[in-house]
């Protein structure tokens, strides 16, 4: 898959880090395998070695950075023909303030089992709501804060 430089955060042998590409919210970044693997298992040692390093200093700069409330960091790779990837995906109070009140996710507490206590959202529950909302909707949440361009530069240069 060919990334627009314009969403291209930093680079190394193994591995290149860009914004998601569809998804309106910003610091919302994709980690790939350069090599076109598709699995852990296929990497290259040299890449494997780097993968741990990476993962740590994008959540560092992430964090520092961007200031989310929480960080998710996950690998789905379901999708035949994209390379190994991880999500980062940041959960910034205003997101799960956007969750609240959005009463279509309040169904999500109809799965909780019967005499289940009422808790807190969980990281699978945000996770759906960002991608709904963020990646899929035509019409995404307004988003507070800078911009997806001003994120990538202000990442740009931390890195």
């Amino acid at each position: 898959m060919e990334l627009p430089p314009s969403h291209v955060i930093h680079q190394t042998e193994h591995w290149i880090l860009n914004h998601h590409l569809a998804s309106a919210l910003p610091g919302y970044l994709m980690l790939g395998a350069r090599s076109g693997a598709g699995s852990l298992a296929d990497l290259p040692g040299a890449a494997l070695a780097e993968l741990g390093g990476l993962l740590a200093t994008i959540q560092r700069v992430m964090e520092t950075t961007l200031e989310p409330k929480w960080l998710y960091i996950s690998r789905y790779g379901h999708m035949p023909g994209l390379p190994l990837h991880f999500h980062f995906i940041p959960v910034y109070p205003w997101v799960e303030a956007l969750f609240w009140e959005d009463a279509r996710y309040r169904r999500l507490q109809d799965f909780a089992g019967p005499g289940s206590p009422e808790t807190a959202t969980d990281g699978a529950e945000l996770t759906l709501y960002i991608w709904r909302e963020f990646a899929e909707n035509p019409t995404p949440p307004a988003i507070e804060g800078p911009s997806i361009g001003q994120v990538i530069e202000r990442l740009r240069l931390a890195f």
